[in-house]
């Protein structure tokens, strides 16, 4: 186990003092727990404290102090990134403490410079930090940071707590959040039949939260959890009862979502106590750590299983851990290890002498990755800030706010030079894929991390884990998997009975002759085929993967598609009498609102969300209103236009361009407003119906209101009919002038698509209602495209002898004669 006692004395001034660190044109802060424990003073209060006392050397934060420096010198040789701009780094050891995590923003924040007095100069000393490597550090760092917008970027912070905007605007992370990890432990354990496990996390906001995700996303996969412990470091008391409750449990998977310092303390006390023969499944904190390999400890974890960010792959970090961070980060080392300078001023170093020349964990590092990831991304901001050229020069008079990095990180993108690609996500993090590595034996009788699948968010659900049972080494070196339910399945000609005051998976078996005693499933189970076991019923909803989906979502990208195109050839010709004559504006407001038309169909296919709930019905409304309001106004135009023509007539001038841009507004504005009012007093929001079907789910969006929904389709009905019958008293006006049948065929297609939809929607089963209501949708669309649209495409296309001023005018004067 690479962690030794060593004590090291913190000075308590904050201002300077960083236990690495270089000057530059901009700098980097770094935190890490290079010591990973501290012994805290006494305080009395009535006299100055003294020093705080840091020991435990941390091996695997010392890396990434290392690595961090090294990518920094990286970028510094760069020609292409940052080319005249140098970048320095100022890097604390928290020891693990959070009142050390807060003494290091501070220092960070107030730079080193000292004015007379002894006070901090306050000037902002970085333009960034790069850390912690827990939790709950980064919690203290960003809250303490987040005032002054300085951005915080950690390599291995997962806690979903991180995730909100909102409390965190400036935390970023080049790693996901808990709640993929929770979610693909629970998905892990339903993959290989356990329906009893154990549950033990830190409790800190890491811990509590990845458990509380993990004990809801087991609850939907049918997962029993027969004990959920906590235990925190300095509480040896819980500890010993989280060890006897492993012992004396009946589950022999056990979850243990714990922080990597609190799993040292663990496995120790595991070792003592002979708990052996469990299958444990770990998180990306500990399940690949070195620290833990011991000759007795894999008589523990020997078989264990767990997600793990993947391995760090960067060229040239091995020889720099060997020799040029010895030689240039602490000078004090010289090649054969002695103390060359001065020495009060080296002795803080004088702990990490035994790893001067020590490299074998480099191959198994798993979050230097995000380090690197991290600190390229601030290079990246930084060049796009300071107005960079490649092989150029930058504008270093350029003053340079965090907040402006902060939000040039938002829009980051670029390629790592293994070929990852990194950008942050509107939570700040990446991506959520991970490796599925298990503990085995190598030839050679060492341990290895060996993996046997991945898990990555990005696919579809059912798709995204996928493993190698045939590769898995169990608990205790065992080649068959392991079992771990409360109770076996009942034999037939039985019923189950749960036992009273345990969960659904503990039951006992009672022999039954009358079918009427069967017991009954419960909500979200059916029976099997042989009807011994309940099993989760299918979930349905229209699917963009299924063959209708995919039909009904071409059909709508393509009617998006070929009203741009109409959109475009008007735009084109828009000088034309064919285009001018027939209301220009309104026409190609017409075309938006189609085309918005199309796509809101969208927002009804796919899993039901509350937004999606929200939005299908009301983007559906709203942008109906705005084309029949669009449609209405060209009939009231051509209306107006004939009645001008009459001798002394002066119609036009109150239903001229604002006139008809207020009513369009003044309508949608009508459908708007009872869209809000429905939203406010019941919205709809997914719902699981499991009346239709007893064998499956439909998952469907509840109306909230029906008054709501039904006023919107009224509203809608009710402007359709009145450009019907506008459009009729128009329709014996000259043709060549006249849109009036046109709009007609328009309406009349309309009206009879949604009366006809009405009965089909409240008689359509699942997701067919779905489908009914995009087809109804589509169908008017294309109604209203085609018929008012494709006369004048066949003029402009086929016909432009005919898009001329005297043909336009001609007939309406032949007609008046």
């Amino acid at each position: 186990m690479f962690i030794k006692r060593i004590n090291v004395t913190v000075d308590g001034d904050s201002c300077k003092y960083a236990l690495l660190s270089k000057d530059g044109d901009v700098i980097i802060g770094g935190a890490f727990s290079i010591h990973s424990a501290v012994i805290l003073p006494s305080f009395l209060f009535t006299e100055k404290p003294e020093p705080l006392i840091c020991y435990s050397l941390n091996l695997r934060e010392l890396r990434f102090a290392q690595t961090m420096i090294f990518v920094i010198e990286e970028i510094n040789r760069s020609s292409s990134l940052l080319p005249n701009v140098s970048i320095g780094y100022r890097i604390y050891d928290n020891c693990g403490s959070r009142f050390l995590s807060m003494r290091a923003a501070m220092a960070l924040m107030n730079g080193q410079e000292l004015r007379a007095d002894g006070a901090c100069s306050g000037k902002a000393a970085v333009q960034a930090i790069i850390g912690e490597s827990e939790s709950t550090p980064t919690i203290v760092l960003a809250k303490t940071t987040g005032p002054f917008k300085i951005p915080i970027i950690s390599h291995a912070a997962t806690c979903e707590c991180l995730s909100s905007r909102k409390e965190f605007p400036s935390f970023f992370r080049t790693i996901a959040s808990d709640y993929y990890q929770s979610t693909a432990l629970a998905q892990l354990v339903k993959h290989f039949g356990w329906t009893w496990v154990g549950a033990v996390n830190s409790d800190s906001d890491y811990g509590n939260n990845g458990m509380a995700i993990f004990l809801e996303a087991a609850k939907e996969e049918g997962i029993c959890v027969e004990y959920s412990e906590k235990f925190d470091r300095s509480e040896t008391t819980k500890l010993m009862k989280v060890v006897d409750t492993i012992r004396k449990g009946t589950a022999k998977v056990v979850i243990l979502f714990v922080a990597h310092i609190e799993m040292n303390i663990l496995i120790e006390q595991l070792i003592l106590k002979n708990v052996t023969g469990l299958q444990f499944i770990g998180v990306e904190v500990w399940i690949t750590a070195v620290n833990l390999i011991t000759p007795t400890s894999y008589s523990v974890l020997g078989g264990s299983l767990g997600l793990d960010v993947g391995k760090a792959n960067i060229e040239g970090f091995a020889d720099y851990v060997l020799k040029d961070f010895w030689e240039t980060a602490i000078p004090c080392f010289l090649t054969g290890g002695n103390i060359s300078q001065d020495e009060n001023t080296c002795s803080r170093y004088k702990d990490l002498l035994p790893f001067q020349n020590f490299n074998e964990d480099i191959s198994e590092l798993r979050y230097a990755n995000g380090i690197y990831s991290a600190i390229y991304a601030v290079a990246h901001s930084l060049h796009s800030l300071l107005r960079c050229t490649e092989n150029q020069r930058c504008n270093k008079d350029k003053i340079i706010q965090p907040w402006q990095v902060s939000e040039a990180l938002k829009k980051v993108n670029f390629t790592t030079k293994s070929g990852e690609q990194v950008w942050f996500d509107s939570t700040g993090a990446t991506s959520a894929k991970y490796d599925v590595v298990n503990w085995q034996l190598g030839v050679n009788g060492e341990v290895q991390f060996k993996q046997v699948g991945y898990y990555d968010a990005s696919m579809p659900p059912g798709e995204q884990i996928v493993l190698t049972t045939k590769n898995i080494v169990w608990a205790g070196g065992k080649t068959e998997k392991p079992r771990s339910v409360c109770s076996e399945s009942c034999p037939p000609g039985t019923r189950k009975a749960v036992q009273k005051g345990r969960p659904v998976c503990c039951y006992d078996c009672f022999l039954s002759n009358d079918s009427n005693n069967c017991e009954q499933c419960p909500g979200e189970y059916w029976p099997n085929a042989e009807r011994d076991k309940c099993v989760l019923k299918v979930i349905e909803f229209l699917s963009v993967t299924e063959v209708m989906g995919i039909v009904l979502l071409l059909f709508s990208l393509f009617g998006a598609g070929l009203t741009i195109l109409v959109a475009i050839l008007f735009l084109i010709n828009k000088d034309t009498p064919i285009v001018r004559a027939n209301n220009s504006e309104l026409s190609f407001l017409l075309l938006f609102s189609l085309a918005l038309c199309f796509l809101c169909s969208l927002t009804f296919i796919g899993r039901p969300s509350e937004w999606s709930c929200m939005l299908r019905h009301t983007a559906f409304g709203i942008t109906f209103v705005l084309c029949i309001s669009c449609v209405l106004g060209k009939t009231i135009v051509v209306l107006m236009a004939f009645r001008a023509t009459l001798p002394g007539s002066n119609v036009m001038k109150w239903f001229g361009p604002p006139q008809q841009r207020l009513s369009v507004f003044a309508f949608t504005l009508i459908q708007v407003i009872i869209c809000v009012l429905w939203l406010t007093i019941s919205a709809p929001l997914p719902y699981k119906n499991m009346k239709y079907y007893k064998e499956k789910i439909i998952l469907e969006c509840s109306l909230g209101s029906s008054i709501g929904f039904w006023a919107v389709l009224g509203y809608i009905g009710f402007l359709a009919l009145l450009c019907f019958v506008l459009a009729f008293l128009a329709r014996k006006l000259p043709d060549n002038f006249n849109e009036a049948k046109f709009i007609i065929f328009s309406m009349l297609i309309f009206c009879a698509v949604w009366i006809t939809f009405i009965p089909a929607y409240i008689s359509s089963p699942g997701k067919f209602t779905v489908a009914v209501e995009i087809f109804a949708i589509l169908a008017s669309s294309f109604g209203l495209l085609f018929c008012i649209f494709t006369p004048k495409c066949y003029i402009i296309l086929l016909k432009p002898e005919l898009n001329t001023k005297k043909h336009v005018m001609g007939k309406m004067a032949s007609k008046s004669l």
